[in-house]
């Protein structure tokens, strides 16, 4: 028998799935990790601690399988997508790694903006500048710390350190790399426009390879603290999202599916560039060769409820560790007694700032219509529907520019609570789908690996073999009406409260 690895490294842990040449899960393990906010808005992660729990993780699965390491015909990685992880000429971290949903860059992106041209901008990068992106983390730091700028030899990805701390190549693939506002995203190579008028080194960056290429092989010394054997191949892996797409069978055009993780997406696929010209969604390089995805992107979608559970649920939490249950299961189970709508509150989930589709990082949480009447279950079941709120406005974008199609499928640690999903049905107006497998990122970047290692044909020909899915949650017609008073109303709160948020950061 043949097998596959999979190592997804997500914003709380990483997660590290063995899979056999089925596509069927042998063993998995995950590894949490802090992060760090020095300010507001920020935030930041160790590097050290995702190769750590790399480490650990690939340790305990081979450990509990018994494969023999030999047998492993290929490893794939998936990585929460934009974090700046800087490197001197030695390959040692300089600083802690910016990440994804760190908001303290707006004034660089006005100036790459200014620098490259808002059209141009999004003619060559598919986006417009955004805080969360890549680019503008450079900048910030060779403004904000030239001298420590000044040692940086190589700039990755934080899926790509681990990479490079296994193989001891400077790697990456263009769906991750789409996410630094570096690439030619049509193209699928660096942009030498872009660099030139950014001033940043071409020669700091690392190669790019398509996401089933195989980027390098597992190095002594990684076997040596791993378990895995030299030589094993690893391929160029995905993003999360478009690892999650392969992950969950979203590799044809018109298909789609929507992640309640730490972040919120919705994410089509395309066989062709799809570019809004308004920069409200996202347009990158898919994990399939020749292909291209559209997606949107929140930035606290899972981060709501978690702030929520750990702010206002201790007790659920005591309770569920008593019945050996997931607190979140107890908290489903308080928030299907409040009737839709929250008893009239209102959830908006900018905990982090939002990208999709306002692109405001000075943007804040708020409840809307809060009163002596309600209780923290009140609160919840609005912190729920909030963020399908959100998702759907996304949606709505992405329907406009005709890439979605009659389905949807949910997916991420949100996607398998069976109330968040009837939200998702009822407010889409579209039946939701759960794959069979719920390793959506690992399972992507397992099956990138068997690609890039010769187990599979294609992306295409795997997913269409082993990715199975449920029996559809069809919306119900009387909650979408029900639902669609307060999304309305939601959708008119934020350009209420805009100036408001502008003003709180200026203070």
């Amino acid at each position: 028998m043949r097998y596959l690895l999979g190592v997804d490294l997500g914003t709380s842990a990483t997660k590290t799935v063995l899979f056999d040449e089925n596509c069927q899960v042998v063993a998995s393990a995950s590894q949490e990790y802090p992060m760090a906010q020095p300010q507001n808005g920020w935030a930041e992660q160790a590097p050290q601690d995702w190769w750590r729990a790399a480490v650990q993780t690939i340790g305990q699965v081979l450990r509990a399988s018994g494969v023999d390491a030999g047998d492993i015909k290929g490893l794939g990685i998936s990585g929460q997508m934009h974090g700046l992880v800087i490197l001197d000429k030695q390959g040692q971290v300089l600083r802690p790694a910016i990440l994804w949903c760190d908001g303290r860059t707006t004034a660089e992106c006005e100036e790459i903006t200014s620098l490259v041209g808002a059209e141009r901008l999004i003619a060559t990068t598919a986006n417009p500048a955004l805080p969360g992106f890549t680019a503008s983390k450079i900048l910030w730091v060779r403004k904000h710390e030239p001298q420590l700028y000044e040692k940086c030899a190589h700039i990755l990805l934080p899926k790509d350190y681990v990479r490079y701390m296994l193989t001891g190549e400077y790697a990456t693939e263009v769906s991750d790399a789409s996410g630094m506002q570096l690439l030619d995203v049509p193209g699928r190579c660096w942009s030498d426009e872009v660099l030139q008028k950014l001033q940043i080194d071409k020669a700091l960056l690392a190669r790019v390879y398509e996401s089933p290429e195989v980027t390098g092989f597992v190095t002594k010394e990684a076997a040596a603290l791993t378990g895995l054997k030299e030589g094993t191949p690893v391929v160029g892996g995905a993003g999360d999202n478009a690892a999650a797409a392969v992950g969950t069978g979203v590799v044809e055009q018109g298909k789609a599916f929507t992640t309640l993780g730490t972040s919120g997406v919705v994410f089509a696929h395309s066989d062709k560039v799809t570019i809004d010209p308004q920069g409200r969604v996202h347009t990158f390089c898919a994990a399939v060769p020749g292909c291209w995805t559209v997606m949107s992107c929140t930035l606290a979608a899972g981060l709501s409820l978690k702030w929520f559970r750990d702010t206002f649920c201790r007790e659920e939490m005591a309770t569920a560790e008593g019945m050996g249950k997931d607190p979140y299961y107890l908290m489903d189970q308080q928030a299907a007694r409040v009737p839709i709508g929250a008893n009239r509150l209102i959830y908006l989930p900018y905990l982090m700032g939002e990208r999709s589709p306002l692109l405001d990082s000075d943007s804040r949480g708020a409840f809307v219509g809060l009163s002596a009447i309600h209780t923290k279950y009140d609160m919840l079941r609005a912190v729920l529907e909030g963020v399908i709120y959100s998702q759907r406005q996304c949606l709505d974008i992405l329907r406009g520019m005709g890439v979605v199609s009659s389905e949807m499928l949910a997916c991420g640690g949100g996607g398998t609570s069976p109330l968040w999903r009837q939200m998702m049905a009822d407010v889409y107006g579209l039946p939701v789908k759960t794959v069979v497998s719920q390793e959506g990122p690992a399972l992507g970047v397992a099956i990138l690996a068997g690609v890039g290692a010769g187990v599979f044909e294609s992306v295409q020909s795997a997913c269409q073999s082993f990715i199975k899915t449920n029996p559809a949650q069809p919306p119900i017609a009387e909650n979408s009406a029900r639902y669609e008073p307060y999304y309305q109303i939601y959708k008119g709160l934020y350009p209420a409260l805009k100036d408001s948020y502008h003003a709180l950061r200026s203070l």
